[in-house]
């Protein structure tokens, strides 16, 4: 563990200067003529006074602190971060698809288009599905999708299950995706055997 640091407003002395503004070409205009009075501060706002060379170490400091993908494993149940390679990075930047805006008309994003509908149709192929959506935005939203899945395929048989068993560490968001698919979890959850897994067989436990 890293020792603390002092926070910025710590670090403030009355009359420090980080750096010095050019002077501006534009006009000033008193900001009580254009707010509201009842809008306006009635004292002046406690910001920070420090030296440039304080402000570098400190946000240097603190970057330093910062964990992600690039740093180390980062599990986060179904969010789980998971790495993806530079480039495909820098390609998902790209006007074409970055700047897409979802009342855009269809003409004008055919390429996005084109890519998303062989993306799903690979997909299936290689894990032998009829069909693959890309719609689930996260790992959340995948699962609640599973379940809408589940739900439809139980109800085309006239089924009506309507219970969901998750082991023990499963965690808040699964239980309230199974409530508000109109599935609810099994309340007697399953404990997990000594060494991982939940201790029976699928066929058992269903």
């Amino acid at each position: 563990m890293k020792p603390e640091k002092a926070l910025i407003f710590e670090l403030s002395k009355p009359g420090r200067v980080a750096y010095s503004l050019p002077e501006c070409d534009v006009p000033e205009v008193d900001a009580a003529s254009l707010i509201p009075e009842d809008l306006l501060r009635s004292n002046p706002a406690e910001l920070p006074e420090v030296y440039e060379v304080d402000v570098i170490r400190h946000y240097t400091e603190l970057s330093r602190r910062n964990f992600g993908i690039d740093n180390g494993f980062y599990p986060l149940g179904s969010c789980t971060m998971k790495y993806n390679p530079k480039i495909n990075e820098d390609v998902a930047r790209f006007a074409g698809f970055a700047k897409i805006h979802p009342y855009q008309p269809e003409e004008s994003i055919q390429g996005a288009l084109e890519m998303l509908y062989t993306l799903q149709n690979d997909l299936a192929a290689l894990t032998g599905m009829d069909q693959v959506t890309l719609q689930p935005a996260a790992g959340a939203h995948g699962e609640w999708t599973g379940l809408m899945l589940i739900r439809a395929y139980h109800e085309s048989r006239g089924e009506k299950r309507t219970k969901v068993i998750v082991p023990d560490s499963s965690t808040r968001y699964e239980s309230s995706q199974c409530d508000s698919s109109r599935l609810r979890h099994h309340h007697d959850q399953i404990q997990r055997a000594r060494y991982g897994g939940s201790g029976c067989s699928a066929r058992s436990c269903w």
